[in-house]
């Protein structure tokens, strides 16, 4: 018996249909075929001019050149940093075309407040970890202070006279410096600022007494207008090998606060691996690495699922570390 169907031989039906089936395989999903077709927008939650701004315009302008659509910019300063996190929940397409940098803030600051803002492990889609930052502590030139020691001898003889400014509450430097100080039993205030920016600025007019930031103050240094008193990573700087680590004056600390790059939630993982593999292309980019080096940072690249491993040990530990220094709002 031979079937037919609107004239058609059944041989035919099933070549065409063995066709269709086979085009319908090859054929990518609409992300991958055309992604991106557009601008990328990227939040920088730090303020224009910093460690991270400059950083992170050097990555988006190699990412650029790979994806042949702009990577754009745009800085939403304060909060600690959590403000770029904080974009991307509440309404933003899982797209792939709204990206933020995710300071490690943004696992401790909703473990800090009674409300928060976002929940770390459910808002967003972990894309790819970058780098970290060479942190240290800053006096004016004319300081008193020679040394970390000097300093925190006298922060231990003035009870709650000391001022430390840092990026905002819940950042790296300002839970190092708590740590810090009950370790050593030390009372001193802390000062949020928006950014490096209006930090340094406060501290070279003697508004604060010290500044806690990334190295966005090297060239004031360099220049001799400010006093580095300690770096904070496992080795001596590069550029400033004469200024002693956190460890070697007696505190077992190592910060270098690694950072990536997160979309929200709900992301295909098509475009999850076309970013990431875009993005460790533009990290490895020999103009983003010269930005690297005179920021004393260097590369620490992790896949979008070691990130997100990673974003959860770090939640786990910082949320331990916050209820052991009491930083938890009631």
């Amino acid at each position: 018996m031979v079937y037919k169907t609107g004239g058609l031989g059944r041989r035919h039906v099933l070549g065409a249909a063995a066709g269709l089936a086979a085009t319908i395989l090859a054929r990518p999903s609409l992300a991958q075929e055309r992604f991106p077709n557009k601008p990328i927008r990227m939040f920088v939650p730090f303020a224009p001019g910093g460690a991270t701004d400059v950083q992170m315009r050097a990555l988006c302008d190699a990412a650029s050149r790979r994806f042949g659509q702009p990577v754009v910019v745009e800085n939403r300063s304060g909060a600690g940093g959590i403000l770029g996190a904080q974009a991307l929940v509440g309404g933003v397409r899982p797209d792939g075309y709204t990206l933020a940098q995710m300071p490690v803030s943004v696992f401790r600051y909703p473990q800090m407040v009674a409300k928060p803002p976002f929940d770390p492990m459910k808002d967003f889609s972990w894309v790819l970890q970058l780098t970290g930052y060479l942190f240290g502590v800053v006096v004016r030139a004319d300081a008193p202070w020679h040394s970390f020691t000097e300093f925190l001898d006298y922060a231990k003889a003035n009870p709650g006279k000391v001022t430390y400014g840092s990026p905002g509450s819940g950042t790296s430097l300002h839970i190092t410096m708590e740590q810090i100080a009950q370790t050593r039993g030390i009372e001193w205030t802390h000062v949020p600022f928006r950014g490096v920016s209006e930090d340094l600025q406060a501290l070279m007019a003697g508004q604060i007494h010290v500044s806690a930031d990334a190295s966005a103050w090297a060239e004031l240094v360099k220049d001799g207008r400010l006093r580095l008193l300690c770096t904070w990573g496992a080795e001596r700087a590069k550029r400033f090998p004469e200024v002693p680590t956190l460890r070697e004056q007696g505190i077992d600390v190592v910060s270098e606060s690694p950072y990536g790059l997160a979309g929200p939630a709900g992301m295909e993982p098509a475009v999850v691996k076309l970013l990431q593999d875009g993005f460790r292309e533009a990290l490895h980019d020999p103009a983003h690495l010269a930005v690297l080096d005179r920021l004393d940072m260097s590369v620490a690249y992790l896949g979008s699922q070691d990130y997100a491993a990673a974003a959860q040990r770090q939640y786990e530990e910082d949320g331990a570390m916050i209820r052991r220094l009491g930083l938890k709002a009631s």
